[in-house]
């Protein structure tokens, strides 16, 4: 079935097709916005197919309606066809590569006959690209270390490419009659922000119809291997995906052992030893006997009397095996609290299970708000008055818009002028709403020198101001430092957005001195972002315990572009999570009644 979202992207890839062609800007632009307003639209899909409705629809004319109308009734669009016959089918897969738009892409191919990724890094490797006025060698090596990288990451998928299907199939799991415990396990599990396979652990007395459903679901898309109680398949996103079938006994240790990581394992299994016992992914139990008699013979006097006492003491380590239901009784019987999935990494958590020290992580339900959203009043996807309907629809206590400021050309940024009507619009919506506060912001660029898109006197006018890297990523370590911490040290800078600028499996972050950041953002009182957007989940939850120990706090925001990304919330908890933090760590944590005094604070405290 032909779905909105299926529209969205053909009118998407058309507009990309038209720029390789060299079209009129504003006829690309009109099938961006098309592209756009389909993705928000919200009304029955017969509505997609009504010509006049559609042309109802802001943002679609007469032409693109007639197209939509053909795409939702047949499934299919001529006009499409037509354009895709004019390239080889491969060429959109340039369009991965940071750093090649559209015009150097028509370049590569109407002067070198590059038509693939393969073709790019042979005409790359031979020197080609080099030659071609605009490119030289320096953009040749970007993009030759850009195919290198894409390479590095062949089989790894971020966390939220996977998430929908790891989800969806784990609850169609749960639902089959036979089924009675199921999980998603591995580093899916752990929260991990790449991920590169899919565990289910399932308890069953059926393995055969477990595994007959699963190898049979949509999500499927071919077979890898199967046995008994273990089958491996590839999911239509090219993620491999095992599924292990093990009885309700067996459940707690499969679970527990498949969630890894590798490290904590192995400690989890030192510690089992230690007390007599060996632990599996099927069981706890007595340990191996590994004493033989100290050189007797198992026939001689000596060797009779150790085997006599190495069986009473097998005998006394198995009446103290405890009998294990569940993950927090087997952490119970090796002596520490129960070690949430996210901090199994070896890295502190068994000193804190042991000491009664794990804190108790943030939670979902936590959040009262958040910042950091656009709107299509620059690049985003939805209206201020859908953004702040879709917040409400979460349950959100308050909601900050920070569109682009002026300097992201690229991204439609607002001057100071359309900043101003931005505001009198989000004062005007406001006095219609009871149930939740908009704030007033702007993500404003951090300029190469480190100081602000906007000065002083226009950004005390706003509730809060997100500072953010947008351009000039090469700069030194040094340097880029020395830029951040200029900006932050702005009074009415509340936080810093994406810290290290990085996305995953596609741009490693800009180099810059973290810690150092850190200890800025603690004498400032400046707040660290964390992310949410599942490309970004930046600052890496690795910097966090750092963090936390420095004082600063964290603020979790979507980035949201679009309604809908407002739910990569969810993916900014489990990174925190992975972070050790707390609510108490998180400043939109806070009730709406105090998270407007710590908006505040930072301009206070600048001006004792």
């Amino acid at each position: 079935m032909m779905t909105k979202e299926k529209i969205a992207d053909a009118l998407e890839e058309i507009a990309t097709l038209l720029e390789l062609k060299n079209e009129n800007p504003f006829k690309i632009r009109a099938y961006q916005n098309a592209a756009r307003s389909i993705e928000a639209f919200g009304a029955s899909f017969s509505d997609l197919q009504n010509q006049e409705t559609l042309e109802k629809i802001p943002g679609i004319g007469k032409a693109i309606a007639a197209k939509i109308s053909e795409l939702a009734t047949t499934g299919g669009l001529k006009f499409l066809d037509e354009l895709r016959a004019e390239f080889p089918s491969a060429i959109l897969e340039l369009f991965s590569i940071p750093g090649l738009g559209a015009k150097k892409i028509k370049a590569l191919y109407e002067q070198l006959k590059i038509s693939s990724i393969a073709d790019l890094q042979a005409a790359c490797e031979s020197g080609r690209v080099a030659e071609l006025p605009g490119f030289g060698e320096t953009t040749q090596t970007k993009i030759c270390n850009a195919i290198a990288n894409r390479a590095t990451h062949a089989g790894s998928f971020q966390f939220g490419e996977i998430a929908a299907e790891a989800e969806q199939l784990r609850s169609e799991l749960a639902a089959h009659p036979d089924a009675s415990q199921v999980s998603v396990a591995g580093s899916f599990r752990r929260r991990k922000e790449i991920v590169r396979d899919l565990d289910f652990i399932v308890a069953s007395k059926s393995p055969e119809s477990i595994a007959e459903f699963f190898c049979a679901h949509p999500l499927v898309e071919g077979l890898i291997a199967r046995g008994p109680t273990k089958t491996s398949v590839r999911l239509k996103s090219g993620i491999q995906c095992d599924l292990r079938v093990v009885s309700n006994a067996e459940y707690p240790f499969a679970l527990n052992y498949f969630t890894g990581s590798k490290e904590h394992n192995i400690v989890m299994r030192n510690r089992a030893l230690h007390r007599g016992w060996t632990l599996n992914e099927y069981r706890l139990g007595p340990a191996p006997n590994i004493e033989k008699g100290r050189g007797d013979s198992p026939e001689s006097p000596g060797g009779k009397r150790a085997a006599k006492h190495n069986a009473g003491r097998l005998r006394s380590i198995a009446s103290t095996i405890p009998k294990i239901n569940d993950e927090t009784e087997l952490y119970r019987a090796l002596g520490l609290d129960f070690i949430p999935p996210e901090l199994r990494e070896n890295c502190g958590e068994f000193e804190a299970g042991e000491n009664g020290k794990l804190p108790r992580l943030i939670e979902l339900e936590n959040l009262r708000g958040t910042f950091h959203c656009h709107t299509s009043a620059s690049d985003g996807h939805n209206s201020l008055e859908e953004m702040v309907a879709a917040a409400q629809e979460l349950g959100l206590e308050y909601i900050g818009i920070a569109d682009h400021s002026r300097s992201s050309v690229q991204a439609h940024g607002l001057d100071a002028a359309r900043l101003n009507v931005q505001r009198a619009q989000i004062r005007k919506l406001q006095s219609t709403l009871s149930d939740i506060h908009v704030f007033s912001g702007i993500e404003c660029d951090i300029l190469r020198d480190g100081s602000l898109d906007f000065d002083n006197e226009i950004l005390a006018e706003l509730d809060f101001v997100v500072a953010s890297v947008h351009s000039t990523f090469n700069l030194g370590e040094a340097e880029m430092t020395k830029r951040v911490i200029r900006a932050i040290s702005n009074p009415f800078v509340t936080m810093l957005a994406h810290p290290t600028g990085r996305l995953l499996l596609k741009r490693e972050g800009y180099a810059i001195d973290i810690p150092a950041v850190l200890e800025a953002a603690a004498e400032t009182g400046t707040w660290i972002e964390l992310n949410a957007a599942p490309k970004r989940l930046d600052l890496d939850w690795r910097w966090w315990p750092l963090a936390k120990q420095k004082g600063v706090r964290c603020v979790i925001n979507p980035d949201a572009h679009r309604t809908a990304r407002l739910h990569d919330l969810w993916f900014g908890i489990g990174a925190a999570r992975k972070g050790w933090l707390t609510k108490e760590d998180v400043m939109n944590c806070l009730p709406l009644a105090k998270i407007e005094a710590a908006l505040n604070a930072k301009r206070r405290r600048q001006r004792k």
